[in-house]
C-alpha cells in the first residue's frame, strides 16, 4: 500500500511480506491462519469493511490452494525423491507435500559424468533440492534405497496405501520429464538429418554431407593473398575444423592459382595424416576457381572419391566439373541456405585474415624504415600511442616523453621526409 508514503505501518508491511514468502513456500496454512486472526481481529473492532478484505483474500487463498493436487488429508510435511535413469542421464523429481498438498514438483535431468550409482545421484540431488527449497520434512519417501546419515531423517520405500501412489506419482512426473527431453533431442536431430537429407538428394550426392569443406581466397590487387577454409559438421559451423593460408607460390592477383594451391595443400596433409576426407568439397567461385581445386584433386588422386562443386555469387550457380550448364535451387530452398551460409562464412573468414594480415605488414613497414628506432621503442609507440598514424601527428615534445629527443627526432624527420616526397611526386 505504499509505506513510504505513510499509507501503511511499516511493520504491518514487512509482516505481508513474510505471508508471502511462507505462501511462495507453499506454507499456505501458515498464511490461513494469519488472514483468519486479522479478520477476527477486525470483526471484535468492528471494522466489517477490514474484516471483509481478510475474508476475500481467505477466499482467494483456497481458490490458489484448490488448483494444487490433494493427495491425502493424512500425508503432511513429506518430501518425495524418485529416480529414472538411461545410460548417459538420470531424471530425478521432487515432490514436497504440505497437508495433503503438493506445494512444490521440480524434475532435474542429471548427466552422467563418472560411474556414479542411481542412490549417489539421488542422494546428491537430495540434498541440493531440499536446500534449494529450504524444506526441514523429516520423512521422506522414494523409490530408492537411500541414506544421509542424519538420525532425524525417516527414508522409506513404501510397498502400499497412499505414500506408494505418491511415490508412483512422482515416478511418472520425472518418466514424462525424460520422454519430453527425448522428444526435443529427436526433433533436433531430425530436422538437421533432413536438411542433410534434402541436400543430398538435391545436389545428387552418393552420400549424406555430414562433413562439408568450403574454400575462399582474398586479395587486394595481388597484395597480401590468403585463403580461408570453414567447415560444417552435422550443418553447423565446427569452427575448430577452420584452417588460415598464406598463398606461397603465387605471385600476383591469380585467384586460380591460389585455389589451387590451397586445395591441394589442404588434402595433402589430410592424407599425410590419415584424416578424414569431406562428404562434400564447396569452391567459392565460378568454373575457373572449381577447375582449378580439380586439377588439385586429380592430382593428389582423390578426384572423384569427393564431391566437389562451385558456387558463383552473381547469380548463385552451382557448377559441376566438367559440367558447363550450371543448376539453380530455389531461392528458399535449405540446400542453398546451408551452401550460402558456407559461402559467407568462408569468405568473412578469409576478409578478416587478410586486413589483420595487411594490417600487421603496413604498421611494421612504417615503423621499420626508421634508422635509429629498435623493436622496443616501435612497441612502446604502438602501445602508447596506439596507431602509425597517430605516431605521425604526435609532437616533438609527445614522442621526446615517450622515447627522448634524439629519437623523437629521428621519427618526426623520418614522416616528414616521407610527406616532402609525397608531395613533389
Amino acid at each position: 500500500m505504499g509505506p513510504c508514503e505513510g499509507l501503511q505501518d511499516h511493520n504491518d508491511y514487512l509482516e505481508e511480506i513474510n505471508q508471502s514468502k511462507e505462501a511462495l513456500k507453499g506454507n499456505l496454512s501458515v498464511v490461513r491462519n494469519y488472514f483468519k486472526e486479522r479478520m477476527q481481529t477486525a470483526a471484535e473492532q468492528l471494522a466489517f469493511e477490514e474484516a471483509q478484505k481478510f475474508k476475500n483474500k481467505l477466499d482467494l487463498l483456497e481458490k490458489f490452494q484448490s488448483k494444487s493436487l490433494i493427495v491425502s488429508n493424512k500425508i503432511t510435511n513429506t518430501d518425495v525423491f524418485t529416480l529414472v535413469s538411461d545410460e548417459s542421464s538420470a531424471f530425478v523429481n521432487y515432490m514436497r507435500v504440505d497437508g495433503g498438498i503438493i506445494n512444490i514438483s521440480d524434475t532435474l535431468e542429471i548427466k552422467r559424468k563418472l560411474d556414479e550409482t542411481d542412490e549417489e545421484i539421488l542422494q546428491l540431488l537430495m540434498i541440493s533440492l531440499r536446500s534449494k527449497y529450504e524444506s526441514s520434512n523429516k520423512e521422506i519417501l522414494t523409490n530408492k534405497q537411500v541414506s544421509l546419515y542424519d538420525e532425524t531423517l525417516s527414508i522409506t520405500q513404501p510397498a502400499i496405501g497412499d505414500k506408494k501412489k505418491l511415490v508412483d506419482l512422482s515416478v511418472k512426473n520425472a518418466l514424462f520429464f525424460k520422454k519430453e527431453r527425448f522428444n526435443q533431442k529427436l526433433q533436433s536431430q531430425t530436422k538437421e538429418n533432413r536438411v542433410l537429407l534434402q541436400m543430398k538428394e538435391d545436389l545428387k550426392l552418393t552420400q549424406t554431407p555430414m562433413r562439408i569443406e568450403c574454400f575462399d581466397n582474398s586479395n587486394i590487387q595481388g597484395t597480401h593473398p590468403v585463403a580461408s577454409m570453414v567447415c560444417f559438421i552435422n550443418g553447423k559451423a565446427a569452427k575448430k575444423e577452420y584452417r588460415h593460408f598464406n598463398i606461397k607460390t603465387v605471385v600476383g592477383p591469380d585467384d586460380f592459382g591460389s585455389m589451387r594451391e590451397i586445395v591441394y595443400r589442404r588434402y595433402k596433409r589430410v592424407i599425410d595424416e590419415g584424416l578424414p576426407l569431406a562428404n562434400l568439397i564447396i569452391i567459392d567461385g565460378g568454373k575457373g576457381q572449381l577447375s582449378a581445386a580439380v586439377s588439385s584433386l586429380k592430382e593428389l588422386g582423390i578426384y572423384g572419391k569427393v564431391p566437389i562443386i562451385g558456387i558463383a555469387k552473381k547469380l548463385e550457380e552451382l557448377y559441376y566439373p566438367e559440367d558447363s550448364i550450371p543448376i539453380h535451387l530455389a531461392k528458399k530452398s535449405e540446400s542453398l541456405k546451408i551452401i550460402q551460409q558456407l559461402r559467407d562464412e568462408a569468405h568473412r573468414f578469409a576478409i578478416t585474415f587478410h586486413r589483420a594480415k595487411r594490417s600487421k605488414t603496413q604498421t611494421k613497414s612504417a615503423l621499420d624504415d626508421i634508422d635509429g628506432i629498435g623493436e622496443k621503442t616501435r612497441s612502446l609507440l604502438l602501445s602508447e600511442l596506439k596507431s602509425v598514424e597517430k605516431i605521425k601527428r604526435a609532437s616533438i615534445t609527445e614522442l621526446s616523453n615517450l622515447i627522448g629527443q634524439k629519437k623523437a627526432l629521428l621519427v618526426k624527420d623520418h614522416f616528414t621526409s616521407i610527406d616532402t616526397n609525397k608531395k613533389g611526386a
